[in-house]
């Protein structure tokens, strides 16, 4: 019996790589809210509630009122929209990914 010929799954996206492409500016992924930066640099970030997350590196984050949160490879921050904040590397090659909330909830 002949076997039924399956579309080939699409490559995995390196999104460390992704982010590398455009040092500085946030890339958003194809067909989704979330966007990659490759940090360069103090940064500010982009307003939006969802998670920031550390990929590659490490980084400090800046938030209202004097708060601070250091962010290693796998790590996770809670953000409110409204809030302001800004990211600073503390290791070369860090990647942040920013994962907003889904829209109307």
């Amino acid at each position: 019996m002949p076997s039924r010929a399956h579309p080939e799954a699409p490559p995995p996206l390196n999104l460390a790589r992704l982010a590398a492409g455009a040092p500085g500016s946030w890339v958003m992924l194809p067909g989704a809210e979330v966007r990659v930066l490759a940090l360069e640099g103090k940064q500010a970030g982009l307003p939006a509630s969802g998670w920031l997350v550390c990929l590659t590196g490490e980084a400090l984050i800046d938030l209202p009122e004097g708060d601070f949160v250091r962010l290693r490879a796998s790590e996770a921050h809670r953000l409110t929209l409204g809030d302001e904040w800004e990211a600073l590397p503390v290791k070369a090659a860090t990647v942040l990914m920013l994962v907003p909330d889904e829209r109307g909830s």
